[in-house]
């Protein structure tokens, strides 16, 4: 047996114990205990982000080339290596404080609603609660339908990777049971949290709405993800069902308390965006219009005359700080702003620069920000080529090639859902009369430099309004006026879903719209 000591701690194990699956195996029981801190695995433990770099000394299997390239000799020579790619085999020790990793920052919780008879499915009191796959919001109602408290966290289950995909992986793994323990711990706490603001027992609150995509709501209510992860992508369960508290172990609760889960289109179109479309009034008759969630996974939906249609495209975290190389989530430190001065050079904006705080990241409206301007002088060029390889933002933060490619990765995959769905229904882009973009990215982005990067099709630009939270929204809707309840189901089932991986035209505007053309 060998000694490994994490931030003071000391655990015993065989020799050549992967770090990374033992970092994961304590701080897994930590995010079960209501803990959402620890070394981030991005990328779900390959090697790709560079995120779940700890500081290590002892006895240590030797520096891999994943290590080099993702954290550079001189990180390696201050003791720093992924944890993902370490293998202990002797003593050693293991420092996780002093590395920030990926904070997924402020967490979006205001949002658009449309108007709603009050018919609250609750007697005391109630709480609708947002899964997203980077954060959690939650808010707490009286019958009254005044808002009593709200509050926001981090999803814990980034310690099995930022994305669906390397979640899923991790289910397969036998994680299932921590995935679903991690995220019920986090809305227990929040529940808590909310009461105690509010002055009352959590055990008062009688009635709950809890929405997300489809396979952070089967995590939730632990129904195994295997089917969702090969083709034909056959989703276990579409939900708009009711559970007992005690079915989901969300024991703050009385055991009978109802939890509503909202409807699900399909595999890959959740509960959230079919929440968001009740708050954006997307389910109701109008103009051509468009809402999406621009996050991981790219869900959208169009409404036109010829009906609803949905899809759902693989964008992957770049938008929410993950996968970038000094990426961040909106919190103090984060670079939110780029632009580019008289002079030629960048000015950018801080978050909490009025009150000291110094750039140590860039989140997503200032990745947008910071390549529209690198276009613009011309350290990038139309195939997304950085002759330096890197170019600075400002002190201490800057984008390197791979981040580059990993934002016209992001970018493409939205432009082109954009287009396949418009194509699918026949609208072409000036039929559009809105393009409403949910979730917190949307409330920063800068949509003249969304459009330059390619992020937006030209002729939407114009069109765009931020919606804010409108899953919450939509799911405190539900919550406070039962009866449109029945008005979630005819629409999540009367949306026609687009099936991106088997379409042609999607593949071709995908490769299409990978430059920044």
């Amino acid at each position: 047996m060998i000694c490994i000591t994490v931030n003071g701690k000391k655990y015993y194990r065989e020799a050549g114990q992967e770090l990374g699956l033992f970092l994961r195996e304590i701080q897994g029981k930590n995010a079960r205990a209501g803990s959402g801190k620890g070394v981030v695995f991005v990328c779900g433990g390959h090697g790709k982000c560079g995120k779940c770099a700890v500081k290590a000394s002892g006895c240590l299997s030797p520096v891999t080339d994943d290590e080099v390239r993702r954290l550079g000799q001189d990180k390696i020579s201050a003791g720093f290596r992924l944890a993902c790619r370490l293998k202990a085999e002797g003593d050693c020790d293991i420092l996780t404080d002093l590395v920030t990793g990926f904070d997924s920052g402020n967490v979006a919780i205001s949002g658009i609603s449309a108007s709603f008879e009050l018919s609250p499915a609750f007697k005391k009191y109630g709480v609708s609660v947002d899964i997203g796959t980077t954060t959690l919001a939650a808010k707490l109602f009286g019958p009254d339908g005044r808002e009593l408290a709200s509050c926001g966290a981090r999803n814990p289950q980034y310690l099995w990777g930022a994305d669906v995909i390397s979640r899923m992986e991790a289910a397969l793994s036998g994680e299932g049971a921590n995935l679903a323990g991690s995220v019920r711990a986090a809305v227990n706490d929040m529940i808590t949290g909310l009461s105690g603001e509010a002055g009352i027992g959590a055990g008062d609150i009688d009635a709950a709405v809890v929405t997300g995509n489809t396979v952070m709501l089967c995590f939730f209510c632990g129904i195994d993800t295997e089917p969702l992860t090969h083709a034909p992508f056959i989703a276990p369960e579409l939900f708009g069902k009711s559970y007992n508290a005690s079915e989901l172990g969300i024991n703050v609760l009385s055991p009978d308390a109802e939890i509503y889960i909202p409807p699900c289109v399909s595999a890959f179109i959740g509960a959230d965006i079919v929440c968001a479309s009740l708050a954006a009034g997307i389910d109701k008759p109008g103009d051509t219009e468009i809402l999406t969630d621009i996050g991981t996974n790219g869900e959208m939906v169009l409404r036109c005359e010829k009906g609803l249609f949905g899809c759902s495209t693989a964008a992957g975290p770049a938008f929410e700080g993950a996968g970038i190389s000094m990426g961040m989530g909106g919190t103090d430190g984060a670079v939110d702003r780029v632009r580019i001065d008289h002079e030629g050079g960048f000015k950018v904006h801080v978050i909490g620069e009025e009150k000291g705080a110094k750039a140590k990241g860039i989140c997503g409206s200032g990745i947008v920000d910071a390549v529209a301007c690198m276009l613009d002088a011309e350290t990038v060029d139309e195939t997304g080529f950085m002759e330096d390889g890197s170019c600075a933002v400002c002190e201490g933060v800057e984008l390197t090639q791979n981040d580059i490619r990993a934002v016209q990765l992001a970018k493409s995959a939205i432009h082109a859902g954009l287009l396949t769905l418009m194509k699918t229904s026949g609208t072409r882009e000036k039929d559009v009369a809105r393009l409403s973009i949910a979730g917190g990215f949307g409330n920063y982005l800068d949509v003249e430099s969304a459009g330059k990067i390619g992020l937006i099709p030209p002729g939407l630009v114009s069109h765009v309004r931020s919606v804010g939270n409108a899953a919450l929204s939509g799911a405190l809707m539900l919550l406070l006026s039962k009866p449109r309840r029945k008005e979630a189901t005819a629409f999540a089932r009367t949306v026609n879903t687009v099936e991106l991986s088997t379409d042609p035209f999607f593949s071709q505007a995908f490769m299409e719209n990978m430059t920044f053309e």
